[in-house]
């Protein structure tokens, strides 16, 4: 049973996705109007490594935060990118804000130690394990995260 469930978008994260979509596509129709100069190998090795990057971007569209009665998942777009912690081992939370030099996406920042899940936004939802590893979850609704986290390990 899911008990919360929430996914924010980054919408600055989807604008640069279709921004790389649209120049990889005129790169594309413009490098077919002239004759070839490279082999095709080398074409396809183009294309694919395009296809790789505009894959990983999209891959950082959203984040979905998920907490059912053992786990605090994380999906990110789609889902190649995931965590999940076990509720039980989350000793505490509370509300941060995030520098904006922390950045979005997956970061492991080294002073302090902790790993930062974020799409968009400065606000966050920081867990401390009962490893003492911190983590800090981007959200734009981080009062109603801190709650459903709060209501979980207290029970």
């Amino acid at each position: 049973m899911t008990l919360y469930k929430h996914t924010q978008i980054g919408y600055l994260m989807l604008i640069i996705t279709l921004a790389v979509l649209a120049f990889f596509a005129w790169a594309q129709i413009t490098a077919r109007a002239e004759p070839p100069s490279v082999d095709s190998g080398t074409n396809f090795a183009v294309t694919a490594i395009m296809t790789l990057v505009i894959f990983i971007l999209a891959s950082f569209i959203s984040l979905q935060v998920i907490i059912d009665e053992k786990y605090l998942r994380l999906k990110f777009g789609y889902g190649i990118f995931k965590k999940k912690f076990l509720l039980n081992d989350i000793v505490s939370v509370k509300i941060v804000k995030n520098h904006w030099y922390y950045g979005w996406g997956i970061r492991l920042w080294l002073w302090p130690k902790m790993w930062i899940y974020n799409v968009s936004g400065f606000e966050a939802v920081e867990i401390i394990m009962r490893n003492e590893r911190i983590y800090r979850i981007g959200t734009n609704t981080p009062s109603e995260l801190e709650m459903a986290i709060k209501q979980v390990i207290n029970t």
